[in-house]
């Protein structure tokens, strides 16, 4: 008995993070591929997180065939959570390659961002926002499935 509320104060925190649908997202800061700050605000309207690398190829996958500005006129953006990746390869190698993406990249580098939106890994979190406050999420494993959802949410 004790090892099961053991347990089961271990996940509350896990539970008490997740993101419902109506909740207010919290405003934050990060660095894109260029050195460059982007801060969460209430026009944001899309946000896509990737925890993985497995996550970022997904995005990457739909992204790359898309016009540049297709995410911008969704007032959309991507996080990428690259704290598990060795500095010396996200410095050499990751981030310079970045730089030749058609869309903006949003780089978590100590993990303080993406860990407030809970998911699998190698899935892509999908939140809709309206005045800062969620209207609708999906997890979404497969490259067909964002391009989807992506194709329904509108530009604006």
């Amino acid at each position: 008995m004790r090892v099961l509320i053991v347990l089961l104060l271990g996940l509350m925190p896990i539970v008490a993070q997740a993101l419902e649908v109506g909740e207010r997202v919290a405003p934050w800061t990060l660095l894109d591929q260029f050195e460059q700050p982007y801060t969460l605000n209430d026009d944001t309207a899309l946000v896509l997180v990737a925890r993985s690398m497995e996550g970022g190829k997904l995005v990457k996958a739909v992204l790359e065939g898309q016009p540049k500005g297709y995410l911008e006129a969704r007032k959309g953006v991507f996080v990428a959570d690259v704290q598990r990746m060795p500095a010396l390869i996200a410095k050499l190698f990751a981030i310079p390659a970045m730089r030749d993406y058609s869309y903006r990249v949003l780089l978590d580098r100590e993990g303080r961002v993406a860990s407030r939106y809970p998911g699998a890994e190698g899935t892509v979190l999908l939140l809709q926002l309206e005045h800062g406050r969620v209207t609708a999420k999906q997890e979404l494993a497969d490259a067909q499935a964002l391009r989807e959802a992506l194709a329904e949410v509108k530009a604006r």
